[in-house]
């Protein structure tokens, strides 16, 4: 019987299970706190800290299924895709781990068990390769798994040798191909036709064996470690019985709803391999926070729907497509990852938003993309056209790329790139930001936090950092003290971090700052006195501030139950900054928030204020805390360990900031702005407690003194602003009238300026007292009344020059306007144009304004 991709992982999983793996839920596609990587890509990413040492976890076995992207930076599978049979922007890929536990001979046995009994493989169809040095893998295939020698190949590249970086963890690799037959070409790995289709790579095996030093050293860890994957697709396609990916049954159901919805039969069509593979890639980076933009992950993503978009219009669509296959996306995943169908509303708006903008030029850029491929001498687009259509047209150059390449034609990568500098370069890798504090300075100390429970207390200093270097004591001035405990909190999680005192015999220290350095409190703090490695030290921190910090990160609890309840659950949190005077919330959402959404909102939050929910925390295993309905804030990072915090039936959120006791204590909740600050993405500021009242209390003065001002009381200062703004926009319409009345005297007036010169009557005039506005009302004014002629006038007012030339229909084949104009404007600092018959100019130099049109006989003359 033929297993179901869902079955196929879900076997993995079990199997692993029954071996004392603990099941893993898979990363975020979005790596946290790792700037080398653009997106999650193997499913060690999650483990990297577990290896290096840096992060200890409950269990020493674990599995997983992790979702990866493959489409920008280094690891870019974007342009094969649709081209091959294996290549994707999204995969899935099942692992084993072991820190520190079993090591080669569990991690082989384990593969091949699973492989040949579990999946029920033929042993005849695999062969493995291993580390051309690495004896010991070898002798455990051949003579514990009973593999002939003949099916062991020994390489010696780096393709069986993996590596964390240039130091760090490394070690030997084994592989497991499986053979598709000798009807299909290639070799076996290492021989010269090992790029064929017949034999196909299905597991790496990664034995994290020793610690590479600077000087190439190979040290061999203490506690050597498995990391291993299989793409879940290619096992799929071997179990199914077929030869490419795109004919498993996930992506055949992708396939047939894709051509369904395009309104194409052919369902061979390689375009639609790219949309099935890239509907999956969409669907789960913006599940995981991810949202169109012009920069690093955003523009990634842009780039894939605008691909898949683009093939829709291929095949044959009429109108917007692409959001619509995220049904059929949750239908086959949704149970594997039920992220993606919570979120299957936001996921399908931020979609559709995306097609909307790009279809409305799409049809225009392919339009002129053909025209220049016609106009084509030779086989190369060069790179101005190529820049032209992604400027203009959004289209991204791997994609005009895409284009060429069905017709036989490459693009001028490099000169797209000149043009690209020459204009500004677009982001298309994960931000690097600079070392920071927490970077420069390495503290081994862990600090126990008790600011939960007491904002005073006592410690002992255990390290003291002045300028970047560990001390054992300072006198007088500025240092970084670390203590054994603190009330103190440190900067994380949106809230800042904690100020106040400390106090010794010797010394009388301001803290201006607490922030994490690992696992270390680090306060930022000014001594006056001396300080040393030892000192006990008492400590206070600033409660007033504490407090108003509690009330606002508290109220951002609220705030985003409300949200989600008004809004829609799509709602999630996208940043935060909690501190003593305000709170900023930013949040997914795809439309503006009227005016009446923001005050139901408001509404809500303090009504839970009003109820004065006590507030709970509770110490959870991480798993448990979610599934009891806890969220989980995007871009956070979470040990197994988790705070849940609870406010009634209300709000349930992962948070290990600081909070009030009791809902009331907020007091009240108010909105003072809210806005769109990115594609997708809105934030709001708000204020608490004592700040909230003033805020209201400062608002009705205001409104009160401006009741005083239109003679109301508050009741009525609506109606009577209105009635007011009325009567003044009568008024200024009366006065623009009376204006245009008067420069049409001024036009009467100045015809008896009119010479003549060369057969030319020519009215040259400066005015005062007239609008800049009203000019071009007095040059029709006079071309009409002059009949035939050349007209120019100048405008000095407030250090600035306006001009105005006009010329009648009669003379613009001899005199132009706007050459009359640009004549006059060089004279006195500016530049303009126009039509032949009409052109305005400004200027700078109204000292030049009398001189530049003196000049106009001269130039009639030269016309």
């Amino acid at each position: 019987m033929t297993r179901s991709t869902a079955e196929i992982r879900r076997a993995f999983l079990d199997f692993f299970a029954k071996q004392q793996h603990q099941e893993v839920s898979s990363s975020s596609l979005v790596p946290h706190d790792d700037p080398t990587l653009l997106f999650t890509n193997a499913g060690m990413n999650q483990f990297k800290d577990v290896f290096l040492g840096a992060e200890k976890r409950d269990c020493v076995r674990a599995v997983t299924s992790q979702k990866c992207v493959r489409a920008g930076g280094k690891h870019n599978d974007l342009e094969n895709v649709g081209y091959t049979a294996r290549h994707h922007t999204f995969f899935e890929m099942l692992g084993n781990f072991s820190f520190g536990d079993y090591f080669k001979t569990d991690a082989i046995k384990f593969a091949w068990t699973f492989l040949t009994e579990e999946l029920g493989l033929p042993k005849e169809k695999l062969l493995v390769t291993v580390y051309s040095e690495d004896d010991e893998a070898f002798a455990i295939w051949e003579n514990e798994i009973g593999v002939p020698k003949d099916k062991i190949i020994k390489i010696s590249t780096s393709d069986n040798f993996w590596s964390m970086g240039d130091t760090g963890p490394c070690g030997p690799c084994s592989e497991i191909f499986y053979d598709h037959g000798e009807h299909i070409w290639g070799g076996v790995p290492g021989s010269p036709e090992e790029d064929g289709d017949r034999f196909i790579e299905i597991w790496n095996l990664v034995f994290m064996q020793f610690n590479r030093q600077k000087d190439g050293t190979m040290e061999p860890l203490p506690k050597p470690s498995i990391d291993t994957g299989m793409g879940l697709e290619r096992i799929s396609a071997i179990l199914q019985n077929v030869h490419s990916n795109y004919e498993i049954d996930l992506f055949q159901h992708l396939i047939a709803a894709a051509a369904k919805i395009v309104g194409t039969s052919d369902l061979s069509n390689k375009s639609l391999r790219v949309i099935a593979d890239h509907i999956r890639s969409c669907g789960f980076l913006v599940c995981d926070g991810v949202i169109p933009s012009n920069e690093g992950r955003g523009y990634v993503l842009r780039r894939i729907i605008r691909r898949a978009v683009r093939h829709g219009y291929k095949l044959g669509a009429k109108d917007i497509f692409f959001y619509q296959l995220v049904a059929q996306l949750v239908t086959e995943m949704g149970e594997a990852y039920p992220d993606l169908k919570q979120n299957q509303a936001m996921i399908e708006k931020v979609l559709k938003a995306e097609e909307e903008q790009f279809s409305t030029t799409l049809a225009r850029g392919m339009n002129i993309l053909n025209d220049e491929i016609e106009k084509l001498d030779g086989s190369v687009i060069p790179g101005e056209v190529v820049f032209k259509l992604y400027d203009t047209y959004g289209f991204p150059a791997d994609l005009t790329a895409d284009v060429a390449r069905e017709q036989d034609l490459s693009i001028d990568q490099a000169g797209f790139e000149a043009a690209m500098h020459a204009q500004k370069t677009r982001a298309q890798s994960a931000s690097k930001f600079g070392a920071d504090y927490a970077n420069v300075v390495k503290i081994d100390h862990q600090t126990e936090f008790t600011g939960y429970a007491e904002v005073v207390g006592t410690a002992s200093v255990v390290e003291l950092i002045k300028d970047n270097t560990s001390v054992d004591s300072v006198t007088d001035g500025e240092v970084t003290i670390v203590l054994a405990s603190t009330p103190f909190y440190a900067e994380s999680g949106g809230q800042v971090g904690d100020t106040g005192h400390m106090q010794s015999d010797s010394a009388s220290i301001t803290v201006s700052d607490t922030i994490k350095v690992g696992v270390a409190f680090a306060h930022q703090s000014t001594v006056k006195g001396s300080v040393k490695v030892g000192d006990e030290l008492t400590l206070s921190v600033n409660r007033a501030r504490r407090d108003a910090i509690k009330n606002n990160h508290s109220a951002t609890h609220l705030l985003h139950a409300a949200l989600r309840q008004c809004l829609g659950e799509h709602v999630t949190q996208k940043g935060s900054l909690v501190d003593a005077d305000k709170l900023r919330f930013d949040f997914s959402h795809f439309e503006s928030i009227t005016a009446e959404q923001l005050t139901e909102i408001e509404n809500i939050v303090n009504a839970q204020i009003r109820q004065n929910h006590p507030l709970t925390t509770k110490l959870m295993d991480l798993e448990e805390a979610k599934a009891s309905g806890a969220m989980a804030l995007f871009g956070e990072k979470y040990d197994e360990k988790v705070r849940v915090v609870q406010m009634g039936a209300f709000s349930t959120e992962l948070c290990g900031g600081t909070h009030v006791e009791r809902t009331g204590d907020i007091g009240l909740f108010k909105i003072i702005s809210e806005g769109g600050i990115a594609s997708g993405v809105r934030r709001i500021e708000a204020i608490t407690a004592q700040d909230a009242l003033d805020f209201v209390a400062s608002e009705s003065s205001q409104l009160f003194e401006v009741a005083s001002m239109l003679k109301s009381d508050k009741a009525s200062v609506l109606e009577k602003l209105g009635q007011a703004l009325a009567s003044l926009k009568t008024k200024e319409k009366e006065l623009s009238q009376l204006k245009q009345s008067m420069a049409g005297a001024k036009s009467k007036d100045l015809l008896s300026n009119i010479v003549e010169i060369e057969g030319v009557k020519v009215l040259v005039a400066k005015l005062e007292g007239v609008e800049s506005k009203a000019l071009r009302g007095m040059m029709d004014d006079l071309k009409n009344q002059l009949g035939s002629g050349v007209i120019a006038l100048g405008l000095a007012s407030d250090n600035k020059v306006n001009l105005i030339t006009g010329v009648t229909k009669d003379l613009v084949s001899k005199f132009k306007a706007g050459a009359l104009v640009n004549h006059l404007a060089a004279q006195v600092g500016g530049k303009g144009g126009g039509r032949p018959d009409m052109a305005q100019a400004g200027g700078s130099q109204p000292e030049n304004l009398d001189n530049a049109l003196k000049s106009v006989g001269d130039w009639i003359k030269t016309q």
